[in-house]
């Protein structure tokens, strides 16, 4: 039986379509703000590879701008601003607040698990008004390793003092629950765009295109 579910936040929770109106100001290509983040997330690994450590606001500043740099154009610090005070003021999804809901009328802990530092993952889901659903919520701050290193998924099961075979990991990012499921978690992955989860990754034990319906999955788990 499953008594602890940990929720990936960006894309997974929170819909980054407030940060693509923010770039779309200042880009006419529609894959920019994909580009920014999958040039973040290589940044964080690279980082983790070589034992060093910035935190998620720091590296998201320097992305964006190599990304004015690359492309020619000026950011100026009231945009860098503008565009990345966006990422703290994510809409949720719509099928957020009721999958959580379900969760703990089932007596399952809620918790987040980010990349983000701990102030951001507390304004973002106070702003998504979703903070009172969850028990608790983790930065890999705590870790000084971003996911999907394994630190984080093993400090969090500390932490908590979890059974690992009560655990489940929610996530939208295949290289996430690769994490996850190579440190021994039950992985469960919610499609919020189109693409392929990467065939060389471990396969998700869970999978659906609603969180109401994963959820409602997760709490069949024996």
């Amino acid at each position: 039986m499953i008594k602890t579910v940990l929720f990936d936040m960006n894309e997974t929770m929170l819909n980054l379509s407030l940060l693509k109106e923010n770039f779309d100001k200042h880009f006419d290509d529609k894959y920019i703000l994909k580009y920014w983040f999958t040039k973040l997330l290589h940044t964080s690994t690279v980082v983790g590879i070589m034992d060093e450590y910035k935190n998620f606001g720091e590296l998201a500043e320097v992305v964006l701008e190599s990304l004015f740099y690359e492309n020619g154009k000026e950011l100026t610090e009231k945009i860098k601003i503008e565009i990345l005070s966006a990422f703290r003021k994510l809409p949720v999804y719509d099928d957020v607040p009721i999958a959580l809901r379900v969760l703990k009328k089932n007596n399952i802990r809620v918790i987040a698990v980010s990349n983000s530092s701990l102030e951001m993952i507390e304004e973002q889901l106070t702003n998504a008004g979703i903070i009172d659903l969850f028990d608790t919520y983790y930065s890999v701050d705590s870790v000084k390793k971003y996911k999907p290193f394994n630190d984080i998924y093993e400090y969090v099961i500390d932490k908590e003092k979890a059974s690992i075979d009560n655990v489940v990991m929610v996530a939208s990012h295949d290289w996430d629950l690769f994490g996850a499921k190579k440190v021994g978690l039950i992985t469960a992955y919610i499609k919020r765009k189109k693409e392929i989860f990467n065939p060389y990754y471990l396969k998700p034990d869970i999978y659906e295109t609603n969180l109401v319906d994963l959820a409602e999955k997760i709490i069949k788990i024996k």
